[in-house]
């Protein structure tokens, strides 16, 4: 390409962002998206709309190819693939970390709330016990290395080298820190294993006697379980050579489950990163059409990245579905984001979806209250009368009468960047199909990560 003709064609790529409303910059008023219209404003040709320019407009929207996964110790591997999936970690042994992050379900369980510790069955068979729900869905768990914030509400956050933000404060020690290997996900596992709802339980173990704030405590307690398992203690310190099993601490454990993380679902060879590497026919003509709004539109000022999330928090004005987790006047509400920072501006976010893969990851929304990929999508185009119009009929009979009537406060903290947006039928599928291409074929197949056995010799269920 000459010189001139970059400069026409950076020209022409400029007039698209800028025409579209897809600038960083808060829009000022209501904004229709309807791209052909706008397009027709900047008088682009047939020509135009090719590979070349939707690439151009991925590099300008900072939206690259995944880096491939760092390499990490086989023995690391296999003792965080033991740990995933055995109910050890759990108080009663009746749930492991995998149980909500099923290989079957894309590392999800197909459920809006996730069931955990007392819940009998699996992914969406699961029964609650006594009706009772885990409050939030189960986010799904690819490229999390690439992630600074971990959980809905980022309450595990990497903020700056060995240094975290967590529910754990002070207990959370710089001798655990130092354990942690790939940022903000070593942290995760250290939280589940300690919350009622998903892990230790209610009563009936040694964990459920712990005040709920002493995570040393269970962290210890935790340990001892896995020590008494001598190919646990085998399996520790092949994957920390040179350390003695009894000179650690959890925070091996759950740096062990962070490098399966890593290595096993950083998957980045979806039809877009073939497409990204210069294969003009790894999209179909619907998808680079979806490629194209999706980076001229509004959607890549949030979902941007290699994974496609800010890593930020939004109010998208979801339904409020489920138990909540205790806000409001009545308990049932969830401040997402507030409940981490204490900033009322925080109410109502939540992180960003990171959306490779999204295709096979849903239900969608910090509570899974919506079931399609299809639907999430149209959620954004006039989200306000979605959530106002919001029907609980398509969710499973136990949560349909659990729909929050917290429509005005959603609504009041609802992100700017959604006024006046619409989409058209044709744009939503496009927008879909676009989706779609974003899914590595290995994502489709997980069953190979489950391990026959685990060392604890208790159920795999999976």
């Amino acid at each position: 390409m000459t010189r001139r003709s970059r400069i026409a064609f950076g020209a022409v790529v400029g007039a698209i962002l800028v025409l579209i409303g897809c600038s960083d910059q808060q829009p000022t008023g209501p904004a229709r998206l309807s791209p052909s219209a706008q397009l027709d404003r900047v008088n682009l040709s047939d020509t135009a709309l090719t590979p070349r320019l939707v690439r151009e407009l991925a590099r300008q929207r900072g939206i690259g190819r995944l880096d491939d996964p760092p390499f990490v110790r086989p023995a690391l591997v296999e003792l965080g693939r033991a740990l995933m999936f055995d109910p050890i970690l759990s108080g009663n042994h009746d749930v492991s970390c995998a149980t909500c992050h099923m290989p079957a379900y894309a590392t999800g369980d197909g459920r809006s709330l996730s069931v955990g510790a007392g819940g009998v069955g699996l992914g969406p068979d699961r029964i609650p016990p006594n009706g009772l729900f885990i409050p939030r869905n189960g986010p799904p768990l690819f490229d999390l290395s690439q992630l600074r914030h971990m959980f809905w509400d980022g309450r595990v956050e990497l903020i700056g080298r060995n240094q975290f933000h967590t529910p754990a404060a002070a207990q959370l020690t710089p001798a655990m820190t130092r354990v942690f290997e790939f940022g903000a996900v070593s942290a995760q596992p250290m939280f589940p294993v300690t919350a009622r709802t998903e892990m230790r339980g209610q009563t009936g173990n040694e964990l459920t006697g712990i005040a709920d704030n002493d995570y040393s405590d269970m962290w210890a307690a935790l340990m001892k379980r896995l020590g008494n398992v001598p190919e646990y203690r085998r399996m520790f310190e092949q994957a920390y050579p040179g350390k003695r099993f009894d000179a650690m601490n959890f925070a091996y454990a759950s740096n062990a489950i962070a490098g399966f993380l890593v290595s096993k679902l950083t998957l980045n060879k979806s039809p877009w990163d073939r497409f990204l590497a210069g294969r003009d026919n790894a999209l179909t003509p619907q998808q680079l059409d979806g490629a194209r709004s999706f980076l001229t539109l509004k959607c890549s000022v949030c979902h941007t990245g290699a994974t496609f999330s800010d890593d930020q928090f939004h109010d998208v004005a979801v339904a409020q579905i489920g138990p909540g987790e205790g806000n409001g006047p009545n308990l049932r509400d969830d401040f997402g984001r507030m409940n981490v920072t204490g900033d009322p501006a925080d109410q109502y976010r939540f992180r960003t979806t990171p959306l490779r893969n999204v295709e096979i990851t849903g239900p969608y929304g910090h509570d899974g209250s919506v079931l399609t990929l299809h639907d999430f999508i149209d959620h954004y185009s006039q989200s306000d009368v979605k959530l106002q119009t919001y029907d609980p009929s398509h969710l499973e009979p136990a949560l349909r009468g659990t729909v929050l009537n917290n429509t005005t406060g959603v609504l009041a903290q609802r992100d700017t960047l959604l006024n006046g947006v619409v989409l058209t039928p044709q744009l939503v599928d496009n927008l879909v199909a676009y989706m779609i291409a974003l899914t590595d074929p290995a994502a489709r197949n997980l069953t190979r990560l489950a391990p026959r056995r685990v060392p604890s010799g208790l159920p795999v269920g999976q």
